[in-house]
């Protein structure tokens, strides 16, 4: 949910902090006061498009800051943070936005500097923005598809992950097939050039590791000299007359003498010679070592002169020699395929056509788990449109699936989207293209109503969705905003009574001139005023007894609703 939201010099808004609740918060207010400008900063802050025109005249930037609470480490939002390196702690977002004068934005997700790009990423999963005359998902019939897979839950989800594991083989398989079917002069040239660089790498005679191994031998030859000295003076230091390990002789010899006197001086004694014959093996392994050093220097210049061979080749064909070895193994593969094209071609067709064929099964069975949950979805809206007084109006999910010469994608061979009709007798058309405002407000509600339990959207703001009804459809519109409410937070703008009546939260937005320029105000209204707002959008101007009476009732009718 939405808790916070901070704006400065934004539009007529010069500093403005609001807090928001769970459930359903309702914004009203004059035309003019300001409504629209916070749902334009959400807007904003969400990803939205930013101009300079934002920035409160007179001011170098707006400056819009908002915290989000997420209520489950599997929100969506989760994983995508993760994915664009933003820590989240104690299940909190904080999307801030700076506006300059100039029109450049500066975005931030929990501190850390992202494009717009990101911040509409993760944003679009926190926040959903419908107004009257905006084209939002819902309209758009690209995301028709991908709504019917969510209603349709697991179950569509196991089937396309199926499918899609033979698609991601049948793509391979395709582009491999135009690769070897491109020009063949290209092909020749590739052939050519790729000869060339295995008979190079191999002409080099590399062996696993070699670069390693010479690096380290080279090592050793050049520090020799401190190699040596610092042997022969550990050598020295243990080893002759009045040495260490003299000294520790002697001291075993002592000890030797009254071990048997008590068990501490016969431990000490054993440890003592212990530790005698270990420095004295070690004296002779000394020894050995240095017996066995020798300085080769022209094994160092044949140590340089590899090295440098090797490197000319990592500059070419990778970073070390194992990477070169690699390069070379998948170049001779290549070398065989395209010397046996017509072969090779020949044999993926055949494994194209045999995937294509179980493809298709797999495709037809995501089609018809889909129809099936269509069936669902259209039961649905209807049930929901009849409750919006829409039960003339008649939805209907249309698949547009070629029969003939199949498509396959990522989703499947199916593309889908939603008809609707709102009068008897007139044939269905797309959703997109129903035109009247009251009609188009209550049918994207109804679908709100089903969609928002399965799009785990953090945030959903009405922008005067319910504007051009009354009556008994304002308040079934009402009902329904508060339905929605109760599966994630709502923010919505009205103009309508019968919805700020079902609030659990009544915000008033005014706005008042000081020193020559416009501010604007949040206040929370309590049980009094939510009746003399409520009973200013009933009458106008002038708030009666009678329309206060009014107020009363339509609230005491909501709790019942709500109850």
């Amino acid at each position: 949910m939405l808790a916070e939201i901070s704006i400065r010099n934004f539009a007529i808004i010069e500093s403005l902090t609001v807090s928001f609740e769970k459930g359903l918060t309702v914004l009203t207010g004059e035309t003019g006061a300001g409504k629209s400008i916070i749902i334009d900063a959400i807007s904003l802050l969400a990803g939205g498009r930013g101009s300079s025109e934002f920035v409160r005249y007179g001011e170098k930037k707006a400056e819009i800051e908002g915290l989000f609470l997420l209520d489950h480490e599997k929100h969506p939002c989760v994983k995508k943070c993760e994915e664009f390196g933003i820590d989240l702690q104690d299940g909190m977002v904080i999307l801030r936005r700076d506006i300059g004068a100039n029109g450049k934005s500066v975005c931030r997700v929990n501190g850390k500097l992202v494009t717009i790009a990101v911040l509409r990423e993760i944003g679009r999963l926190l926040v959903d923005i419908h107004g009257q005359h905006d084209n939002q998902e819902l309209m758009d019939e690209h995301h028709h598809l991908h709504l019917l897979d969510e209603f349709g839950g697991e179950e569509v989800k196991r089937a396309k992950g199926d499918y899609l594991e033979l698609y991601n083989r049948y793509v391979e398989l395709s582009n491999r097939l135009k690769r070897l079917s491109d020009n063949e002069q290209e092909m020749a040239h590739r052939l050519d050039l790729i000869q060339f660089q295995l008979n190079e790498i191999e002409s080099a005679g590399l062996e696993p590791e070699e670069d390693v191994r010479l690096q380290e031998e080279r090592k050793q030859i050049v520090n020799f000299e401190k190699v040596y000295k610092a042997m022969q003076n550990a050598y020295n230091a243990l080893q002759g007359d009045q040495r260490g390990l003299d000294w520790l002789g002697v001291a075993m010899s002592h000890l030797e003498d009254v071990a048997d006197i008590n068990d501490t001086l016969q431990t000490l004694s054993e440890t003592v010679s212990n530790h005698y014959y270990i420095i004295e093996d070690i004296t002779y392994q000394l020894r050995n070592e240095l017996d066995t050093l020798e300085f080769d220097p022209e094994r160092l210049n044949t140590i340089e002169s590899r090295l440098n061979e090797i490197n000319h080749l990592k500059r070419k064909y990778g970073h070390s020699v194992d990477e070169i070895l690699a390069y070379a193994a998948k170049i001779e593969e290549e070398i065989e395929t395209l010397t046996n094209r017509d072969s090779h071609i020949h044999k993926i067709r055949e494994e194209l056509q045999s995937i294509r064929n179980d493809l298709l099964v797999e495709a037809k069975n995501i089609s018809k788990i889909r129809k099936k949950w269509a069936k669902t979805l259209t039961e649905k809206i209807m049930e929901e449109l009849k409750a919006l007084y829409m039960d003339k109006t008649t939805f209907s999910v249309q698949f547009l699936t070629e029969t003939e010469d199949v498509n396959f994608t990522q989703e499947g061979i199916d593309r889908v989207e939603f008809y609707i009709s709102t009068n008897p007798g007139e044939p269905l058309k797309p959703l997109a293209k129903v035109a009247s405002g009251g009609e188009l407000s209550r049918i994207m509600l109804a679908m709100k109503s089903i969609f928002s339990k399965h799009q785990g959207i953090t945030s959903i703001i009405f922008d005067e969705v319910d504007t051009g009804v009354s009556g008994r459809v304002a308040q079934a519109i009402g009902e329904k905003i508060y339905k929605v409410s109760e599966g994630s937070q709502v923010l919505c703008i009205t103009h309508l009574p019968q919805v700020a009546a079902m609030a659990d939260t009544h915000l008033f937005i005014s706005k008042e001139t000081k020193d020559g320029r416009t501010k604007t105000s949040v206040k929370p209204l309590e049980q009094d005023e939510k009746i003399k707002e409520i009973g200013r959008m009933i009458a106008g101007v002038e708030v009666t007894e009678l329309t206060k009476q009014h107020a009363k009732e339509l609230l005491q009718l909501a709790h019942t609703v709500k109850s």
